[in-house]
């Protein structure tokens, strides 16, 4: 062999080089000694091992999946959290009236705890036990205010009934049962009734709390003649207080809320005189597929589907 043929050899491939990298002519990629390219992952192996696999790949699917699953578990955490603080699942209400204006307006998102979690002094107690809500005549005197108001807003069931839905209003009064609470209420709030027998619920049929909508004319507990939106609320009948709103957060909720009812037919009044329709402020009331999952809504008389 010359010199020239021996130079040609040299020049024409790295073919005969073992135990090194050479280049597949096929695919243009880099074969290495072991028979991997440089584009092959190793196989994981183990529960540790395809876990560290799953959140170190760069394969897009698994990207796509990470960021879901990520997503997901954050949402899940923070829920968990809220629960342990609240003691309600779930802990967040929207409200979608204007009964509580300006204290809580429509889209509102209100955070809601169990009325045993944060109970405020001079609580009333009922059968031994606090009731764990302060009314605005006995936060006045405390100076206990919560959204801009004097009492706490609670979240109750109208009359104890769980297939209606709930309400979000300020507590105002505590009244014993037959307790005649004309004179202790605010006549701005009774309408045209001159004394207790003109009052609905006058003498108290039970103990429990008189409630009213910031924004509204009259108590709940009377309204007019026969439309008062609920007796007197008992303990056992309050969902939660209401703690913090976040604004229009609430908006979320309302829409797939609306677009939920839309899809089915309305329902019928209440029995005590409520429309149906979502007009005015006159309840903000908790819809949802239970009575702790709420937004609050005007006039509507039955959980949203």
């Amino acid at each position: 062999m010359t010199d020239s043929e021996d130079g040609d050899r040299r020049r024409d491939g790295p073919s005969d080089v073992s135990g090194t990298d050479a280049p597949d002519e096929a695919g243009g990629t880099w074969e290495r000694s072991d028979g991997r390219t440089d584009g092959d992952e190793e196989t994981p192996s183990g529960v540790v091992g395809w876990l560290k696999w799953f959140w170190t790949t760069d394969r897009g699917w698994v990207i796509y999946l990470r960021d879901v699953t990520t997503s997901v578990t954050a949402v899940l955490i923070i829920g968990l959290l809220l629960f342990a603080i609240s003691g309600i699942w779930p802990p967040m209400v929207a409200v979608e009236s204007g009964s509580m204006e300006p204290n809580m307006e429509r889209g509102d998102l209100v955070f809601v705890v169990d009325d045993d979690r944060f109970i405020p002094d001079n609580a009333p107690v009922h059968d031994g036990q606090s009731t764990g809500v302060l009314p605005a005549d006995r936060a006045a005197e405390a100076g206990y205010t919560k959204f801009n108001g004097y009492g706490d807003v609670i979240v109750f069931q109208r009359d104890g009934r769980r297939d209606l839905t709930p309400v979000i209003h300020r507590a105002v009064l505590w009244v014993e049962d037959g307790e005649n609470w004309y004179d202790r209420a605010n006549p701005a709030y009774m309408g045209s009734a001159s004394n207790c027998e003109q009052l609905n619920h006058c003498p108290a049929p039970h103990a429990g709390f008189i409630t009213l909508g910031d924004a509204n004319p009259a108590y709940d507990q009377h309204r007019g003649p026969n439309s008062a939106l609920s007796a007197p609320i008992k303990p056992e009948w309050v969902i939660g207080t209401a703690e913090v709103k976040v604004p229009y957060l609430g908006n979320v909720r309302l829409f797939f809320s609306e677009l939920s009812s839309s899809s089915v037919p309305a329902q019928p009044a209440a029995a005590d005189g409520q429309s149906a329709s979502a007009d005015g402020p006159e309840n903000a009331t908790v819809t949802a597929d239970s009575p702790m999952n709420a937004t609050a809504t005007a006039g509507h008389t039955q959980p949203a589907i």
